[in-house]
């Protein structure tokens, strides 16, 4: 497994772009989740999406405290309702957090990594997640989510940026 290098905004366009389906489970997509998860755990994040390490294909990752690490292929979100007010940072963005709202509870359908559909119901911070994730495979950064209503942030020094 390797740590892949991190795609910043606005320095690299896929972060814009909507992501391609992923055609087909093959050896290079399973070395692209495991790397993704390994990635991931090392920035301590809690998700990760292909288009921040820089590979244009509908494909996340998830890991919530103190559970395993999933994938899914071609994620999608079928269903949303209520709302929470989060705040949220992301890799792809260092240095800055923000406020705004997220449906408390959504479901995602999608593959896992074995090509198996998968259904997820989820609220609270993997709903949060969820929704993050697969906004970056639309091209969207959570700070185009913020609104007139949210804020965002600096962060003031580097202790602050957990």
């Amino acid at each position: 497994m390797s740590i892949l290098p991190l795609s910043k905004f606005p320095d690299d366009p896929v972060l814009r772009q909507k992501a391609k389906r992923v055609p087909a489970i093959d050896s290079s997509v399973l070395k692209l989740i495991d790397d993704m998860i390994e990635t991931m755990q090392q920035s301590k994040g809690v998700g990760l999406a292909a288009p921040q390490v820089g590979i244009s294909l509908r494909l996340i990752v998830l890991q919530m405290p103190g559970e395993e690490p999933f994938a899914m292929v071609n994620p999608e979100i079928v269903k949303k309702s209520g709302e929470q007010q989060v705040t949220e940072g992301c890799l792809s963005v260092p240095g800055y957090y923000g406020e705004l709202k997220r449906a408390d509870k959504v479901t995602a359908k999608g593959l896992d990594r074995n090509g198996k559909e998968i259904r997820v119901k989820a609220t609270g911070l993997l709903a949060e997640a969820l929704q993050h994730e697969i906004d970056h495979l639309n091209g969207v950064l959570y700070i185009d989510c913020i609104g007139e209503t949210g804020k965002l942030y600096q962060f003031q020094n580097k202790t602050e940026q957990k």
